[in-house]
């Protein structure tokens, strides 16, 4: 089994190679406007999947997969020949679905857009809920003052035993 780096650069040859022998010496009515996107080889270098596009409608793009069937033969025999590897792989030609999938991604940022501006609409000269500033902020210490009349007046603090300060003050004597 040969290691992925090799598999991987025979790919990469492979799909400069089919693409320069479309280019070159296909000469099929039937083939659109087709680019090779990309190729992949197993790791046993025996099989190549080559990834292609067609540029036009479904009836070109059912042309051109016939026309890539029919030049199967053809461009094997051109990889073998520039590649130089003992075992030619076999060639497998699957539409890419990248344009689709980027059509599909256009139309939802589309909708996207559509909803955000239709939002922006709604909240044209819409007032908050809860105001300007709906958190709170922290209020000055003088004002808690002022609101009790004392300062600190229902806080009780632990002294050494135990007691609050204000028995501590009343009756024990001790301070």
């Amino acid at each position: 089994m040969a290691d992925n780096a090799r598999a991987r650069k025979l790919a990469d040859r492979i799909q400069v190679v089919v693409a320069q022998t479309l280019e070159r010496r296909i000469k099929d009515p039937r083939l659109g406007f087709v680019t090779i996107t990309d190729a992949r080889v197993t790791g046993d270098l025996r099989e190549a999947t080559v990834f292609y596009t067609v540029y036009g409608d479904d009836e070109e793009r059912a042309a051109s997969a016939a026309a890539l069937e029919s030049a199967k033969g053809v461009l094997r025999s051109e990889v073998g020949r520039q590649t130089g590897v003992r075992y030619t792989p076999s060639l497998a030609f699957v539409p890419d679905a990248l344009p689709d999938t980027a059509r599909t991604i256009d139309d939802l940022l589309d909708r996207a857009r559509l909803r955000d501006e239709e939002v922006r609409q709604v909240s044209t000269g819409a007032a908050y809920a809860a105001g300007a500033d709906p958190y709170r902020k922290p209020a000055d210490e003088d004002d808690e003052d002022d609101e009790d009349g004392v300062a600190g007046e229902g806080v009780a603090e632990d002294g050494p035993a135990g007691d609050t300060s204000a028995e501590q003050g009343r009756g024990s004597g001790t301070a």
